[in-house]
């Protein structure tokens, strides 16, 4: 019973939720990607395609985190400008860690890229949490 009630107690905190809208996140990413690779690359460049994916993406990450992690009712375009700020500067980390593991530390690429994404995702969530989705007021009944 005790570890049952720890497990639910794990489920309901912030940062699980944050995990798991990231998994459904990457899904939904790559997913969309993926459809959009197989409908227009005949006729559009793969990095083209990127770019509406990516905007997209990040506005369902941004009402998954709106509305699923941290329940915040501030105003929704700030939010989703801040949303972006941390976005943009986990990408810019990321790159700097990636070549900091490789050319630095002599780390395999692959392996680099999982570490700084790891270090990124915790970061990101701090960054959202405190930045884009500071908690001004919680949505009613959450």
């Amino acid at each position: 019973m005790i570890l049952k009630v720890s497990v639910l107690n794990i489920l309901r905190t912030q940062f699980f939720r944050y995990i798991a809208v990231g998994v459904w996140n990457t899904v939904f990413g790559i997913g969309l990607y993926w459809l959009a690779y197989l409908l227009f690359r005949e006729s559009v460049h793969y990095l083209v395609l990127a770019v509406p994916v990516n905007i997209l993406a990040i506005t369902n990450a941004f009402i998954c985190y709106k509305l699923i992690v941290f329940r915040t009712k501030g105003n929704w375009g700030k939010e989703y400008v801040k949303c972006y700020l941390v976005y943009g500067g986990g990408a810019l980390v990321s790159m700097a860690l990636l070549w900091l593991f490789v050319d630095c530390f002599q780390l395999n690429p692959v392996f680099a890229n999982i570490v700084g994404t790891g270090l990124v995702v915790i970061g990101s969530y701090f960054g959202h949490k405190y930045f884009s989705f500071r908690n001004r007021g919680i949505l009613p009944g959450r």
